[in-house]
């Protein structure tokens, strides 16, 4: 799977994918009172549930652009919904690379028959424990930080509304998530973690 990162094939698209489920709706009491100067941004404690939704996206390894589709559920059905939107939204001539993680949902009888149609979908699996390996939770990462958490939604339509608009803002200048370490430094630093816990490696 790491080959997929450090040396893709040819005529392929390298996606992370994976779904970010339980987004909730959550409509403050009282607005949000907007940063200002020597202000910090402030907000009330107590929130008003309106629903839950999910998103599945997909992360262009090399360009950074993303595809998403919004669910109201995140089963097997709505997670080969997306796959079938992925299908239409990538050029044909292209072979589609997949990583993800071993959730259930990405395993199911009705994903694996569907795989089998489509010869030119590959599914890779990330190492248990290794969601960090999958570059689109870093991307889930971001729509948290840069919207979720900064704003208020009376209804799931408007939170919906914001996470598409999001994207789409996302994708007029996407950019690709970058390694930062070696893989030898990566391996350093997880003996040098492994050396502290009692039992590990035995």
């Amino acid at each position: 799977m790491v080959g997929l990162y450090l040396d893709p094939p040819e005529k392929a698209l390298v996606l992370c994918v994976d779904e970010k489920s339980q987004i909730q709706a959550l409509g403050r009491s009282a607005p949000v009172l907007p940063m200002m100067p020597g202000m910090p941004q402030r907000r009330t404690h107590d929130y008003i549930r309106h629903g839950i939704t999910t998103l599945f996206a997909a992360l262009d390894v090399a360009t950074g652009e993303v595809f998403g589709s919004i669910h109201r559920r995140h089963r097997a059905i709505e997670f080969k919904k997306f796959l079938t939107k992925l299908d239409t939204q990538v050029p044909a001539e292209l072979d589609v690379h997949l990583i993800c993680d071993n959730y259930s949902t990405h395993k199911a009888p009705a994903i694996v028959k569907w795989l089998a149609a489509q010869p030119r979908f590959h599914m890779h699996f990330t190492p248990t424990y290794s969601s960090w390996l999958n570059q689109v939770e870093r991307w889930f990462g971001l729509l948290t930080d840069k919207k979720l958490r900064r704003t208020a939604h009376r209804s799931l339509y408007a939170l919906e509304k914001d996470i598409r608009t999001w994207i789409a803002n996302w994708n007029t200048d996407p950019k690709p998530f970058t390694w930062t370490k070696t893989a030898d430094q990566i391996f350093e630093r997880l003996a040098s973690y492994l050396q502290r816990i009692p039992g590990a490696g035995h």
